[in-house]
């Protein structure tokens, strides 16, 4: 595999690497992606998240052929859905509540922009909640986990710092994600959006409970109010029928596996850290 090092954000930067790549398939994933940290920096997040898409696509109308594009946008686009808790299709109104939710929007509509105005080729992803191995700690299941593993070396007291566990939110192996991407380039409708999700929605508290029956230190929760965030939805519930009767896509990694692989992993990473 070869990388290559550019500032999305630099138009003439991404129009050179494009041209000289040529690719055939773009997967687009560059964001600034915590909905927490957005509102710290409202401005940059929607500026950044925007704009590097921008460059992007720019540079791939420029191609001949032009390549196809899958654009990941988040559930976090319909915000706090009215009435009662139902599962989400891809015509449900777009509410974003929070920066980031607004700079996935934006993502979202650009994409659909350019399929337009240019026949992109560009396929549009909503993936709901996911997480696993080697996610960063500033997502919910992995700093559960990353408490947990630090906890179990001593070298954090036995308290697990939480937010608002009553949420329910729809999570998804990111093994079983990116494997519906691949399936969106392979055969997914240009102009498109499809939402990816597992279908289910427990509750983070239900979550926390499963992770700490995989360790035999005893340990107690501990609401932290800058865990907490002023606005959210109670419930993200994903309808992916959509996509699945397209593809054939389902999750094949269940939520314990899930969560005990993540555990594991930041067993093996703090250990290291120590």
């Amino acid at each position: 595999m070869t990388t290559h090092q550019v500032d999305l954000l630099d138009r003439a930067q991404v129009d050179a690497l494009v041209r000289a790549i040529k690719p055939q398939w773009v997967f687009h994933l560059a964001a600034l992606s915590s909905p927490a940290a957005s509102w710290q920096d409202p401005a940059g997040t929607i500026a950044t998240n925007a704009g590097l898409e921008a460059n992007l696509l720019a540079a791939a109308v420029q191609l001949d052929p032009m390549p196809r594009v899958v654009v990941v946008g988040s559930s976090d686009e319909y915000g706090r859905p009215s009435g009662r808790a139902r599962r989400l299709n891809e015509a449900t109104p777009l509410q974003p509540v929070t920066p980031y939710g607004v700079s996935k929007v934006t993502q979202d509509l650009l994409a659909l922009q350019y399929h337009l105005s240019h026949g992109l080729p560009a396929i549009r992803l909503r993936p709901f909640n996911h997480t696993g191995p080697r996610q960063a700690p500033h997502f919910a299941i992995a700093s559960f986990a990353q408490q947990i593993a630090r906890i179990e070396l001593g070298a954090q007291p036995p308290i697990l710092k939480v937010g608002n566990l009553d949420t329910r939110r729809d999570f998804t192996d990111v093994r079983d994600i990116a494997r519906a991407y691949l399936l969106a380039a392979e055969k997914a409708k240009a102009g498109e959006v499809y939402n990816i999700g597992s279908g289910t929605a427990p509750r983070l508290r239900d979550l926390v409970a499963r992770l700490l029956a995989m360790t035999r230190i005893l340990i107690t929760l501990e609401v932290d109010t800058s865990r907490k965030h002023a606005v959210e939805a109670d419930v993200y519930l994903c309808d992916s029928r959509r996509f699945r009767r397209l593809t054939g896509w389902q999750p094949q990694i269940s939520l314990d596996r899930t969560l005990r692989d993540t555990l594991e992993y930041w067993r093996r990473s703090e250990r290291r850290a120590a």
